[in-house]
């Protein structure tokens, strides 16, 4: 009986042991599982996991920024760390794009155009002035004393003609001139008389008759008390220098006549632009007061001298005008032709600025990403592209500012503005110091202003302080009483004085509080 009693606690004995061992067994295979990291392998030199999916990288989800080589745990939070897949987000594999489904797209309106060869030239603008030609300036006068008998130009804007009887003069020495002239006809059987004649013929087209005048006192036989002044060209009267009944004096100048059958666009150039310059470029000129219609032209003369308050250059331009349409005085916008070239380019809508940089969203097989880009001239709507984009590659035209939203969302543009390189992907890095006060600064939050009120009791605005007599400010725990406080800005306290009831906010600086805003009862929001 005994016997059988040891046979049973030895069998119990090893039932125990067996189960024991099971138990150890069971849990070291699960802590295997548990501790053993996750498998990888290389295809291509591609880092793929058990899915076979190419990663990219791995990280904590509650740090992304941080980027490791190979799986683990993090080493900020309690976890294991998460694979970032070459197809996420991205249709062909590249990283940072932003996957939108077909009929999203209909939805927003998305409109895409090709980046393509424009032809861009080196076209320059300025603004002119219309003046008259100098060269076609024309001063009447007489060459001898007289009095102004009769003007028919008599206001300064008339028009005349080439050939028009301006005004009538009469001149006694003219008259005294003729009659010699009438005398020396009638005289006969004189020596050199033929000679005579044509001396005094000559004197009488020297003191400003004309042929014809001469003519008609030969035809009368009687001499003219006036003769004619006649316009050396058509225009209109710039100055009218006399007026009926006046005396002249020998030379002096009774009006001027400007030919505006053509006249001169005068315009000023930038220094930097001079040296693109030269005589004989073509010009096209526009005028606010006849739009649509263009004027062609050429640079024909640059002045040698730089204007030393502008720091321009003044070019000049001839302009035939017929017309009469383009008048003295008037404004134009000048646009210079130049050298032309091709370049790359892109609507200029599509470009979005973000203040530093440019980007566009450019159009893939399955996503749209945000490409960085340098642009150059604009013209007609486009905008020269000199960096980031290649020929053929769709951009987006219409809508791109929501994939810019969901590109901001999603961290793409982020990493576009950051001013510091992305940190290095090491096999589970730890935060640095750097990192971890930022990480801390980043939790911060503002100051909390304290506000409160009261009464004015003093103020001293040289020294920025005010005396107070404030109502009771819980948050401080302060009950009422009357207090010297400093106003961070002085100029505050110009539009207060005694006895004003006063808002006022508190911000602690160093070991004491300062007014930072203080204002009359019912200003402050």
């Amino acid at each position: 009986m005994k016997r059988i009693h040891v046979v049973i606690l030895i069998a119990l004995l090893a039932l125990a042991a067996g189960a024991g061992w099971f138990i150890w067994q069971k849990s070291m295979r699960a802590h295997v599982a548990i501790t053993k990291p996750e498998q990888t392998n290389t295809v291509n030199s591609v880092v793929q996991d058990s899915s076979g999916k190419a990663v990219l990288y791995w990280y904590d989800p509650m740090a992304p920024a941080q980027k490791f080589e190979r799986p683990g745990k993090s080493p900020f939070m309690d976890m294991q760390l998460v694979p970032k897949y070459a197809d996420e987000g991205a249709g062909s594999g590249t990283e940072g794009g932003v996957s939108i489904p077909s009929q999203t797209i209909q939805n927003l309106g998305i409109r895409l155009s090709k980046v393509q060869m424009t032809r861009f030239g080196e076209k320059l603008s300025a603004i002119g002035r219309i003046e008259p030609d100098e060269r076609r300036f024309y001063d009447v006068q007489t060459r001898l004393p007289g009095f102004v008998e009769k003007l028919y130009a008599r206001a300064v804007g008339d028009p005349v003609r080439r050939g028009q009887k301006i005004a009538e003069i009469y001149a006694p020495e003219l008259l005294a001139a003729q009659h010699e002239y009438l005398a020396l006809l009638k005289l006969d059987q004189v020596s050199d008389l033929d000679a005579l004649r044509k001396a005094a013929r000559g004197r009488l087209q020297l003191l400003g008759m004309t042929e014809g005048e001469i003519a008609a006192i030969n035809r009368s036989g009687s001499a003219s008390a006036r003769f004619g002044i006649y316009a050396p060209a058509s225009g209109v009267l710039t100055a009218l220098g006399v007026r009926e009944g006046a005396q002249l004096m020998a030379g002096a100048s009774l009006m001027q006549i400007a030919d505006l059958s053509a006249v001169w666009l005068i315009a000023e150039v930038p220094e930097r632009d001079a040296a693109r310059l030269k005589p004989g470029i073509a010009a096209e000129v526009r005028l606010q007061s006849l739009p649509g219609e263009v004027f062609k032209g050429r640079i024909d003369y640059l002045y040698p001298l730089l204007d030393d308050a502008s720091r321009t250059v003044r070019l000049r331009i001839e302009l035939p005008n017929s017309s009469g349409q383009l008048r003295p005085g008037m404004y134009a916008d000048i646009e210079l032709a130049g050298q032309t070239r091709e370049a790359l380019s892109v609507p200029s809508e599509s470009i979005i600025a973000t203040g530093m940089r440019k980007v566009v969203i450019v159009k893939e097989t399955h996503s749209f990403r945000p490409v960085e880009i340098e642009t150059g001239e604009e013209r007609d709507g486009s905008t020269e592209i000199l960096k980031g984009l290649s020929v053929g590659e769709d951009v987006v035209v219409s809508g791109q500012f929501l994939i810019d939203s969901e590109a901001s969302l999603s961290g793409v543009l982020a990493r576009l503005s950051q001013q510091m390189p992305e940190p290095p992907i090491n096999a589970l890095q730890t935060p640095t110091e750097h990192d971890m006060s930022s990480m801390e600064q980043a939790q911060k939050t503002p100051e909390k202003m304290l506000k409160g009120r009261g009464k004015v009791v003093a103020v001293d605005e040289k020294s920025g302080e005010i005396t107070l007599a404030h109502e009771p400010i819980s948050a401080l725990g302060w009950p009422a009483m009357t207090m010297d406080f400093k106003v961070h800005n002085a100029s505050q306290l110009a539009k207060l004085k005694l006895g004003d009831q006063v808002e006022f906010e508190l911000k602690l600086q160093g070991d004491e509080y300062v007014i930072e805003r203080i204002q009359k009862h019912g200003a402050l929001p």
